[in-house]
């Protein structure tokens, strides 16, 4: 697969145009020093993400997949005149997370990739220790006009370590108008960002962890630019908490599966709110601001 995207290429995010070459480029991947420890931690303070092409191996994807499309299959939540694998959005294009309990009761096989050896030996060379990943797993079913916002994670999990990472995986061959991840470039490396927004609790202060909806006044808040690609899968992207992203539009007639998981030094302090059987049931605070009430106290 060829991973080339030519400089005009059209994307939309929240429905405002991103054009490649000028206001979003091509993600870069890190596989040649897959192997570099010290060259990944370099690369990573710099550019803000890691991108590893093929990381999981694609027959496990796709057995795990096969097990979220026949839940999904269950739930009529794709095309009736379509084959299950090919995950069409159906009738009612119902985007989810999947539940914590859904994912413990009916999907081993996307455990299994996600709490793998291959997952845990990398993070565990990476971060010179022994690891664990957060309970609380992200597993997205994205349907037609869906995206997500530009967000930082530390908001939602930033109660234990700030060095806890995610791993975001494909967990199909997701083309761009699938609406895959994109990354704010810089934006880890903008330091009243971290001060303010990143020193906020999206379920004891603020109303909602997006910080916009629009890409293009994150752009030019922070003089950043926007990144993505296209993946197939068993591509991982992972990156630290104080780094902006979102994702693109699913323009596309095919859900979008793709999943979000932390990974932290088992020494370290855990937010305690994604452990555990409930991992997303957190409470939250009734008086909690407005993103644009935040932002005016923090001028941003």
């Amino acid at each position: 697969m060829s991973y080339y995207i030519p400089d005009g290429t059209t994307v939309t995010m929240n429905s405002r145009e991103l054009v490649f070459g000028s206001t979003i480029e091509q993600m870069q991947d890190t596989d040649d020093i897959r192997e570099d420890t010290a060259a990944l931690q370099a690369c990573l303070a710099k550019e803000g993400y890691l991108l590893f092409r093929n990381f999981h191996d694609r027959e496990q994807i796709m057995k795990a997949r096969g097990e979220i499309l026949a839940y999904m299959s269950e739930e009529d939540m794709l095309r009736p005149d379509g084959p299950v694998e090919e995950g069409g959005i159906g009738p009612g294009n119902r985007s989810t997370i999947f539940r914590h309990k859904i994912i413990q009761d009916r999907f081993p096989s996307f455990l299994e990739v996600v709490n793998s050896d291959r997952i845990i030996t990398f993070f565990e060379r990476y971060l010179s220790g022994g690891v664990l990943s957060l309970d609380h797993k992200w597993l997205r079913a994205v349907g037609h006009g869906v995206h997500t916002n530009a967000h930082c994670d530390v908001v939602y999990m930033g109660k234990g370590t700030k060095q806890l990472y995610t791993v975001w995986t494909a967990f199909d061959d997701i083309t761009l108008d699938m609406g895959p991840l994109a990354v704010n470039l810089g934006s880890h490396q903008r330091h009243q960002l971290k001060a303010t927004y990143g020193a906020s609790d999206a379920h004891d202060d603020l109303e909602t962890g997006w910080l916009s909806d629009d890409p293009h006044e994150v752009t030019d808040m922070l003089d950043t630019r926007w990144a993505s690609t296209s993946f197939t899968m068993g591509d991982v992207v992972i990156f630290g908490m104080y780094f902006l992203h979102g994702s693109l539009d699913n323009t596309s007639v095919r859900y979008r599966l793709s999943s979000d998981t932390r990974y932290q030094l088992a020494s370290e302090p855990v937010d305690v709110r994604h452990m555990g059987d409930t991992p997303d049931e957190i409470l939250k605070a009734a008086d909690r601001k407005t993103m644009a009430q935040a932002r005016r106290e923090w001028g941003i």
